[in-house]
């Protein structure tokens, strides 16, 4: 966290996006998270508000900005509240923020917190907005079951009050006959146009592009072997915030398994395939959490005495037929991402992927390899290229840490331009798939 130098600064009206002078840049003054967990485990009972107001108080007493100086919240999520969608005007409230503090929310899938970040960065460089937080948090625990329509319809006049008598009753509870027909579905991670479940379409990637069980083991091995490795060097210290519940604190990441190895992964049974790949163990689990970043106008933030850790150079977001390859998305955002900055993938000092399923990232990696995919689906002579080891997710993935899905993009933008800070390191870039065949990708500058 970048440290405050100096005393405030009256706060002064965004200039009008007529009188935003060239080269206005946003920076990162810094990030925190909620520790991420199983889902249905320690913050069963925080639903994705109690957890986005959560980061972001603890975010607003770790940089000691003034509320006064906070324009507004983006925030991003997967499973919105049904009666409160707006998650970032609710924070806001409930924080008792000033109340000029607006807020909107965001989705777009797995990159639903990647896309609250990009909206504040062109919020802010287009003049419209000097501070703000932007991040995204999801809570499965918490997620509504739904009612199939045939119960709803028929339960209406009761809820409205429109049913006069016992012969109206019996009328309804007729219609809710067979009663098996109204009983609500678990909820699954399903393609709406496909009905396909994620897990399905990683399984379908890994045969496609001949990722193998091993390879798939051997990643996620090495996942949890570097955020564990994080974790004991105090590198997410920085970063994870304790948060408490009705039974006590919760102080770290509860999903790490750092004496996990490639030998015990191999005993898991696929649970997609029969004959499948994808097991429990190579793909990122169910998670809770949330996680948020503070931004500021580089001219704002040396106002205020903040020193900025990080900055955009650029971003892509784009779509792939999720008939194909649903998570393919980030083999084409990321290199275009990079082509905006000015950028080849070998130039980036570091890389970091989200780990949704290792058969997702090892088909990701494979494509940029391949020169017939590059030149087919990017339009190059030549392949992206192969991504050096020792700048790969180097504290770990989503596999380890956990994926609360609006979360994720505010967890790797965090750690990313803490570690472009603390190094000698100078760029990174970011690439996330998403549902509904969505690729995200942003390249990170130190400052």
């Amino acid at each position: 966290m970048a440290a405050k130098k100096k005393t405030t600064t009256a706060k002064k009206t965004p200039p009008s996006s007529s009188e935003v002078p060239k080269g206005r840049r946003a920076v990162i003054i810094g990030g925190v998270r909620t520790p991420f967990v199983r889902a249905f485990g320690e913050f069963m009972l925080l639903d994705t508000i109690a957890l986005a107001g959560v980061a972001t108080k603890a975010l607003l007493e770790k940089t000691q900005v003034p509320r006064s100086e906070l324009d507004g919240i983006v925030w991003g999520g997967v499973i919105l509240p049904t009666l409160s969608p707006n998650i970032a005007r609710e924070v806001a409230l409930d924080l008792k923020l000033p109340a000029g503090v607006e807020g909107y929310t965001v989705t777009r899938a797995c990159a639903s917190g990647l896309q609250a970040i990009t909206d504040a960065v062109s919020a802010i460089e287009r003049g419209d907005a000097d501070v703000l937080i932007a991040g995204g948090s999801d809570s499965t625990s918490n997620a509504a079951v739904a009612l199939p329509n045939k119960a709803v319809h028929a339960l209406a006049p009761l809820a409205f009050g429109k049913a006069k008598g016992m012969q109206d009753y019996l009328g309804v509870l007729s219609q809710l006959m067979p009663i098996t027909d109204i009983l609500p579905a678990m909820p699954k991670i399903a393609e709406r146009t496909t009905g396909e479940v994620m897990g399905e379409s990683a399984e379908k990637m890994a045969r496609r592009n001949g990722v193998t069980r091993q390879e798939q083991d051997a990643l996620a091995a090495r996942s949890h072997r570097l955020a564990a490795e994080a974790v004991s060097s105090g590198r997410f210290e920085n970063e994870v915030i304790p948060v408490e519940t009705s039974k006590g604190w919760v102080h770290a990441d509860t999903i790490i398994r750092g004496d996990t190895s490639e030998e015990k992964l191999a005993k898991l049974r696929p649970v997609f395939a029969k004959d499948g790949t994808v097991t429990a163990g190579n793909a990122t689990p169910l998670t809770d959490g949330a996680s948020c970043i503070l931004l500021m106008s580089e001219e704002k933030a040396e106002a205020l005495g903040f020193t900025g850790l990080a900055a955009f150079r650029s971003w892509s977001y784009v779509g792939v037929d999720p008939t194909d390859q649903l998570l393919i998305g980030p083999a084409i955002a990321m290199p275009r991402a990079l082509e905006r900055a000015g950028l080849e993938l070998a130039d980036v000092d570091l890389v970091d992927i989200h780990e949704a399923f290792a058969a997702q990232v090892l088909s990701v990696t494979k494509a940029m390899e391949s020169k017939a995919f590059c030149e087919e689906r990017l339009g190059r002579s030549t392949a992206v290229g192969a991504i050096d080891d020792a700048k790969f997710n180097v504290h770990g993935g989503s596999i380890a840490i956990g994926h609360p899905f609006g979360a994720t993009g505010a967890r790797i933008v965090t750690t990313m331009a803490n570690e472009l800070a603390a190094s000698d390191k100078e760029t990174a870039v970011i690439g996330i798939c998403a549902a509904g065949g969505l690729g995200a990708a942003a390249v990170l500058e130190r400052v």
